[in-house]
């Protein structure tokens, strides 16, 4: 009998989560209020909004989350007990400077963020800290027009560099941005990315090419300006980004289609060619050049990119899409493409696609030859917590067992470094782009409901021990 393969033994195995999503405690301790603090519940039905101020006839979801600032020691043993060996974090920019531009930190939040580091630690839990997860200053988006402005890479940096040193010697895998890349002028954008990634509304923009090119532009600079800086701190830190990354199929042999499918893909990639090949791509500046699109740079800027490239990159994949002959734009998914005829779909719309998870990593290691991490990857459902205050969701164990097999492929038979498997979420959070508690990710169910009711327990659910088995083995079963 063939031995069966595992996944390696340095593997990291665990779960993502993201501060405005579950922290809550959204005015506690010093913390400023962030962009996030002003989106509405939506659903899947009906879009989030993003209100100038507080209006209390509203639900704001951040506001309270999954009460994560308060329980996250409850929670990390949880995480502990299904055997997690790594948990992705993010810190609030407005937990730390409330208004961005502060003269000095508010210790209440570096205090907060490093006893979380310490508690994972305490677990044998290794902390990943993710700097940028949708979380801006509110501030810096009325004062500075957000990332338009460049003194926004300034005031990054100096955001960066106090976590850097806060952290130092406690955490080596750090993130600089998560999923910058899903705000690109030449595909028509939507309010939620645009004022997630930076605060702003599409819909508000008088050029938002020129606006999303600018955003885009400065982003990847201060991602690139940190990474050099981190390693200057602590040349022990391993620094990358976070891309959500779609794949995009012909829907059939047509040649154009298939460029065009091409194009859609490799949209999502010019921020990595940025950060991994050492310049910004001359062949995004020509784009713009032909669009009448004119970013402002620095003749310094040249040597930030050569300086400040990637030591991995992190992978979000949720699903794919196809590319269809011009002219028939029917059934759009929610980021580039349409639907695929031949996948089934989740509630909320998204393709169900393993494959497509082999092919992004291929496709992505082969174009940079660095180490990756699985940084997202899950399934939004509706779960039933059961009158025993069990949750039968063997729905996700079937999604996430059929792209675990998929990833071991990626290592055991492409030869490829994937050094770690970390689902969204871990916990039932605030879904990002819905605001709802409804669209449900974790192996923990956590009691807190949409029309505000709930105490907040958090219960096991069936994937909880399914999730803890495949850690124990390594993945020996699939």
């Amino acid at each position: 009998m063939m031995k069966k393969e595992k996944f390696p033994i340095n593997f990291y195995w665990g779960g993502s989560i993201a501060a405005h999503q579950c922290e809550g405690a959204w005015n506690h301790d010093g913390k400023g209020p962030g962009i996030m603090d002003f989106a509405t519940q939506g659903s899947v039905d009906t879009p989030r909004s993003f209100t100038s101020n507080i209006d209390l006839n509203k639900v704001y979801p951040s506001h309270t989350g999954i009460d994560f600032y308060h329980r996250y020691e409850e929670d990390i043993r949880l995480f502990a007990e299904m055997g997690f060996t790594a948990l992705r974090i993010s810190v609030d920019w407005s937990r730390i400077y409330p208004n961005g531009d502060d003269e000095y930190p508010n210790q209440a939040g570096i205090n907060y963020y490093q006893n979380l580091v310490d508690c994972l630690i305490k677990n044998n839990i290794e902390p990943i800290v993710t700097l940028y997860h949708f979380e801006l200053p509110k501030a810096l988006v009325d004062k500075y027009n957000s990332w338009t402005d460049r003194i926004l890479i300034d005031l990054y940096l100096k955001f960066a560099e106090t976590m850097f040193e806060a952290l130092k010697g406690k955490v080596k895998y750090w993130v600089t941005f998560n999923e910058m890349n899903h705000i690109d002028p030449q595909t028509d954008a939507s309010d939620i990315f645009t004022y997630m990634i930076a605060g702003l509304k599409y819909s508000d923009m008088e050029n938002p090419k020129q606006t999303l090119a600018q955003i885009g532009y400065n982003m990847t600079l201060a991602g690139v300006k940190a990474c050099a800086l981190g390693r200057t701190i602590d040349q022990t830190n391993q620094i990358g980004c976070v891309f959500g990354l779609t794949p995009v199929y012909p829907i059939n042999s047509d040649p154009q289609t298939a460029l065009d499918a091409l194009h859609a893909t490799d949209r999502d990639y010019y921020q990595i060619d940025a950060m991994c090949k050492g310049e910004f791509p001359q062949y995004k500046l020509k784009e713009y050049e032909r669009f009448g699109i004119k970013i402002e740079q620095e003749t310094e800027d040249l040597n930030a990119f050569k300086e400040g490239t990637l030591d991995f990159i992190g992978l979000n994949y949720y699903s794919s899409s196809v590319m269809k002959p011009k002219g028939d734009d029917h059934d759009k998914t929610l980021f580039t493409g349409y639907q695929n005829p031949l996948l089934e779909k989740s509630q909320w719309g998204w393709a169900i696609d393993p494959i497509g998870l082999r092919y992004s990593v291929n496709h992505t290691y082969r174009k940079y030859n660095l180490p990756i991490m699985i940084t997202e990857n899950g399934l939004g459902e509706v779960d039933m917590l059961e009158e025993d205050k069990t949750v039968h969701d063997q729905y996700r164990i079937d999604y996430l067992e059929k792209h675990l097999k998929e990833l071991k492929k990626c290592i055991i038979d492409d030869g490829i470094p994937v050094i770690g498997y970390l689902t969204w979420g871990p916990i039932d959070l605030v879904s990002a782009t819905t605001g709802e508690m409804k669209k449900r990710y974790g192996f923990i169910y956590v009691d807190k409901n949409d029309d505000g009711s709930g105490n907040y327990k958090r219960y096991r659910k069936d994937s909880f021990y399914w999730y803890k088995d495949i850690i124990h083995t390594r993945g020996e079963e699939l």
